[in-house]
């Protein structure tokens, strides 16, 4: 079974303040992983990690077959997708969506390379299949944040990435807007030759059945993780809130969490 990443006793410091705690994970082809915690808990450099933003500050980390310190850090990246809020900030808000789209293929914010027009096709292909067939020829800055996210979502599967990260991407979205989203995400999971997908949030209820893997993260270290049903139950949450908490199955076989 192919490795899509493993952390070795990985710690991160800045400063004085150690910010991951000695993390020892591993992700395999054919799983996918929801990373669940409270602000500040370390998810976030996590993701950066992963994505070769931030290396460790002690101990070994591998992403898809390359241990950073021997490993090419942009070409890394054209393999990975990436969704997140902060990514936004980055873009060209006056830019056409099909562009946005198409630079997933080059990993880049904006167009720097010759593309063909093959490779504008298949971006607006992309868009289409992802439901945003209404946005092609848009601005990005006219969008409302719940297209915003689905035109990130085409963007990172235009590289036909192995590995697809989705940090929080139902912030700032209103109920309807987060059920379409997830709804994307379903999809993805059911595609012949899907990325491994790593979900990060806060919430429970966005765990889709899909993400069969949970990992526990608090204050930098991992408390659990493991199967969803080993982890996503009312004894696992209760320890990990460290409050009691009583949980609710809603819809679509998700679990919602509530303070007792």
């Amino acid at each position: 079974m192919e490795r899509i990443l493993r952390f070795d006793d990985v710690s991160v410091t800045r400063g004085k303040k150690k910010i991951l705690h000695h993390i020892n994970w591993q992700v395999n082809q054919g799983e996918n992983w929801a990373i669940l915690g409270l602000n500040g808990a370390g998810k976030t450099t996590m993701l950066k990690m992963i994505h070769g933003d931030l290396w460790p500050t002690s101990g070994n980390l591998e992403v898809l077959g390359g241990v950073f310190g021997h490993i090419n850090i942009p070409e890394l990246k054209t393999k990975i997708g990436w969704v997140s809020n902060a990514l936004q900030d980055q873009l060209h808000t006056g830019d056409l969506v099909d562009f946005i789209v198409l630079s997933g293929k080059f990993a880049s914010i904006g167009i720097y390379q010759e593309f063909s027009q093959a490779d504008l096709d298949e971006a607006r292909q992309t868009l289409i299949d992802m439901g945003g067939q209404k946005l092609l020829g848009k601005q990005y800055a006219v969008l409302s944040q719940g297209e915003r996210q689905l035109v990130l979502i085409a963007r990172a599967m235009m590289a036909h990435p192995k590995l697809l990260i989705l940090d929080e991407p139902c912030n700032g979205l209103d109920l309807f807007a987060r059920e379409e989203l997830l709804k994307r995400v379903a999809q993805i999971s059911r595609m012949p030759n899907r990325p491994a997908l790593l979900l990060v949030s806060h919430y429970t209820e966005e765990l889709l059945p899909c993400f069969n893997n949970v990992l526990l993260l608090r204050q930098g270290q991992v408390i659990q993780a493991g199967k969803r049903e080993d982890v996503l139950n009312e004894t696992s949450l209760s320890a990990f809130y460290s409050k009691p908490i009583q949980t609710v199955t809603i819809s679509g076989n998700r679990l919602a969490v509530y303070p007792k």
